[in-house]
């Protein structure tokens, strides 16, 4: 066996939760009469916490109470809406179950607020990981490597014998702050030639591939 744990990002890794970001940072912005953001102009936002969303998404020199206002409404309306349009991608489930079957420790680490992530995670992986974090405010988010350190802390496991799943330069950056393997998929917010432009070495299109790659 390759890896003793398998930590994954939530976001355009296991689940693709575009479409409800969409919609969220499209309904804070109409509440502080902004303009709407394209479904491409999110995509390419997303990675580093809710909070960098929102201030990618308002117009340059937005001030900074509105500012605040439209992130205060996008966390209320996530909150209440982060599972309407989103979805797990195709055989992830399976996924994890195989890897479960073969012993390896699973968990989450990702930027979105740890509420959010919980629910998440409960809703459409329950009793499928093993640790699960997101965003808190007493702790560094991604890239620094505090959370995913945390979490293989809280596993037993040395970083030689864990791995890092994610779809962005974000992730990438946190591995290697963490000082463990990192793969990449292709399904997720990022295209295969940005991946490998940030630095990505092992990059997968399938679920099939990736647990070949942490099995194996």
């Amino acid at each position: 066996m390759a890896y003793e744990a398998a930590i994954f990002d939530l976001d355009g890794t296991l689940l693709d939760t575009l479409d409800d970001l969409h919609a969220s940072v499209n309904f804070a912005l109409a509440s502080e009469g902004l303009p709407a953001r394209s479904r491409s102009d999110v995509r390419a936002f997303l990675g580093n916490g809710v909070a960098r969303l929102v201030h990618l998404s308002v117009p340059e020199g937005t001030p900074e109470e509105q500012e605040a206002r439209a992130l205060a409404t996008f966390r209320e309306h996530y909150a209440r809406h982060n599972a309407q349009l989103t979805a797990p991608y195709p055989q992830v489930g399976e996924l994890l179950r195989i890897l479960s079957g073969e012993g390896v420790l699973r968990a989450v680490v990702s930027n979105k607020p740890d509420s959010a992530v919980q629910d998440l995670v409960a809703t459409y992986f329950g009793g499928l990981f093993d640790a699960v974090v997101g965003e808190r405010p007493d702790v560094r988010r991604k890239p620094a490597p505090d959370s995913l350190l945390a979490v293989m802390s809280q596993l037993g496991c040395r970083p030689e014998r864990v791995v890092y799943v994610g779809d962005s330069e974000v992730d990438l950056q946190t591995a290697r702050n963490a000082g463990v393997d990192c793969i990449a998929v292709s399904w997720g917010f990022r295209d295969v030639g940005w991946l490998r432009a940030q630095g990505a070495t092992t990059i997968v299109c399938t679920t099939e591939e990736l647990a070949e790659a942490i099995l194996f």
